[in-house]
């Protein structure tokens, strides 16, 4: 609790609200993995024992422990009780994907700002450590679709994009970073129906984005790390600047238009 005093010189206590039980046993459980006293895979004490020992009830603690369940770092064994996960990134930053998800259309373009700097990184950093087969995987992925892309008859957009994805993927893993891999994850799936919507719209445009593709490779396979953070932020700020054209939602001047654009954010 502290004190302080208002306009009038009138004492106010400024007082922290208690916490839940719910969030009693979430905090207890964490301060015991991140002191050591369990460890990934451990098995949580037996629910009388840990209810117990948390000061909370049977049904608080079972709240608490699907809260972190959905956190991804409780895993619970039909019949077999409660363990820690492996806590790997991708697991705890797995939400992380749902939080992106409920942003609003006008925050798609400052998720897309923030994946470009992550993803540019990680290019940079990619380019040291990819191996020689993350390479040879990113190579056939754009041997895969490049007959497709450029073809003159209409483009398979679907699997284009899928292609996109695995290629920007095997670059995320290639940085070496789970953490960093699994937060470029979760924000390259807020814009991936934009992204195809630019292609469908934009004469060219996948043209355009497999050779930037290509030149990222390039600069990865030369081991360029400079370069490959340069390819990299000059492909997804093209990306960009398309959200930042596209109307608003409520714009009442954009008409349908604007519809069909929040629609494929």
């Amino acid at each position: 609790m502290t004190s302080q005093s208002d306009d009038a010189g009138v004492i106010v206590n400024d007082v922290t609200p208690p916490l839940s039980q719910t969030d009693v046993v979430v905090h207890g459980i964490k301060d015991m993995i991140t002191s050591g006293k369990l460890g990934p895979g451990a098995r949580l004490p037996v629910e009388k024992d840990l209810a117990t020992q948390l000061g909370v009830s049977r049904g608080s603690l079972r709240e608490g422990v699907r809260a972190l369940c959905i956190m991804g770092v409780l895993e619970t064994r039909q019949g077999d009780g409660s363990y820690v996960t492996s806590l790997d990134a991708s697991l705890l930053l797995a939400p992380m994907a749902f939080l992106v998800d409920m942003q609003t259309p006008e925050g798609t373009l400052q998720l897309q700002s923030v994946r470009r700097v992550l993803e540019s990184e990680a290019a940079s950093r990619a380019a040291g450590s990819m191996s020689d087969e993350q390479l040879a995987e990113a190579e056939a992925v754009l041997s895969g679709v490049e007959a497709i892309v450029l073809a003159d008859e209409p483009t398979d957009h679907l699997a284009v994009m899928e292609a996109d994805i695995a290629f920007h993927r095997v670059i995320a893993r290639g940085a070496g970073n789970p953490a960093l891999e699994a937060l470029i994850e979760a924000l390259a799936s807020r814009t991936v129906r934009a992204r195809l919507w630019r292609a469908i719209n934009e004469e060219g445009v996948e043209r355009a984005t497999h050779a930037e593709h290509r030149a990222i490779l390039r600069a990865l396979t030369a081991r360029d790390a400079d370069g490959a953070r340069l390819r990299m932020a000059t492909h997804l700020l093209a990306v960009e600047d398309f959200l930042a054209t596209q109307p608003k939602p409520g714009d009442e001047a954009s008409g349908a238009q604007a519809g069909t654009a929040t629609e494929a954010q």
